[in-house]
């Protein structure tokens, strides 16, 4: 469904001084700066998939969005949707595609809900037989019954999200850009924006698109991410493999009879660990003693065991790495290179 190859996006604009002298010098100078934000990316996407876009802020996701709905041309590369180049046939794409930005509107203002969906069937020509199946699946998972005949303006922030997702759906496009969908959002309304999603996908094979900082719509949604930094793709594949890629850090916490026992002891030395793939702490008030570890050097199961050996074990909970923890540390650069 979407293909691009090797997509490059380059800006250039005048170079600006500083002070009121450098402001009259760049009036007379040919000088340029160049600013690449998506930097040669390549990725195909199937039918019926949901993808996470993900990246900081700057990263170049809405670059590439963009690129990808025909807004932008590439500089270099090649992106087609459905077979269709966005950039040259802008008109063809647009009845293919839904966008929804979660700070934005495409809804007129001081309309009823009601009108500015009417308008969008003219604008798309969708046939009234179409109009109605699709309104009665929109009523249905969405809830747009409750406020159809209100103004826009009157809408709370979950109403409108709600109501911004049915009207990029109104021509049953092939491919949805979700950018930022539950910002905002209380949990309610989020679990019912996710809910709908999955249903459109499932019902209709729509191919979803997901930019967020939410990592609770990623999890939720996304059964494949796609991670950018600095306009180039570092990461594509599946939650459970990031997590095996870069998740190697493990906690595991038992609450033990004789907590004082454990003071003195070396672990790195009984576990034949060195220092930096081994963490302990001890909370003597609550009996507890935990160890924070890298579980491609080290088994939980020798861990436990070596307590076992200095201690009655009464409980035990293992933890793995946060998703968000992860993806915290790639926005910071702390992954890079691995």
């Amino acid at each position: 469904m979407i293909q691009v190859e090797h997509i490059s996006k380059e800006f250039v604009s005048p170079k600006k001084y500083p002070g009121l002298k450098g402001a009259i010098k760049g009036l007379f100078s040919n000088e340029k700066v160049r600013k690449t934000a998506v930097d040669d990316i390549s990725f195909h996407i199937s039918e019926g998939e949901i993808v996470g876009y993900i990246g900081s802020n700057g990263a170049g996701k809405s670059t590439t969005i963009k690129m990808m709905t025909g807004i932008l041309t590439p500089t270099s590369g090649q992106c087609l949707i459905n077979g269709i180049d966005p950039s040259k046939n802008r008109m063809e794409n647009a009845q293919n595609i839904g966008v929804v930005f979660g700070q934005r509107t495409q809804l007129w203002w001081d309309l009823p809900l009601s009108e500015s969906f009417t308008i969008l069937k003219e604008i798309y020509n969708v046939s009234d037989e179409d109009y109605k199946d699709r309104m009665d699946f929109l009523n249905e998972v969405l809830d747009l019954p409750e406020f159809f005949d209100r103004p826009v303006r009157t809408l709370s922030l979950g109403q409108r999200m709600r109501a911004d997702l049915g009207a990029a759906l109104i021509h049953n496009p092939k491919v949805l850009y979700l950018d930022e969908p539950t910002i905002g959002l209380d949990i309610v309304v989020k679990d019912k924006i996710r809910d709908a999603i999955r249903q459109i996908n499932e019902q209709y094979r729509t191919t979803v698109i997901l930019t967020t900082h939410d990592i609770g719509d990623i999890e939720e949604l996304c059964s494949r991410i796609i991670i950018i930094d600095e306009g180039k793709k570092i990461y594509d594949g599946g939650l459970a493999e990031l997590k095996d890629t870069y998740g190697t850090s493990r906690r595991v916490t038992m609450e033990v009879r004789q907590p004082e026992l454990f003071r003195k002891i070396d672990w790195e030395e009984k576990l034949h660990a060195d220092e930096s793939s081994i963490e302990t702490e001890l909370d003597d008030e609550k009996n507890l003693f935990s160890v924070s570890f890298d579980k491609n050097r080290i088994q939980v199961s020798d861990i436990i065991s070596s307590v076992m050996q200095i201690s009655d074990v009464r409980d035990i909970q293992i933890q793995e790495t946060e998703l968000s923890e992860i993806v915290k540390a790639i926005y910071r650069h702390a992954l890079k290179g691995r």
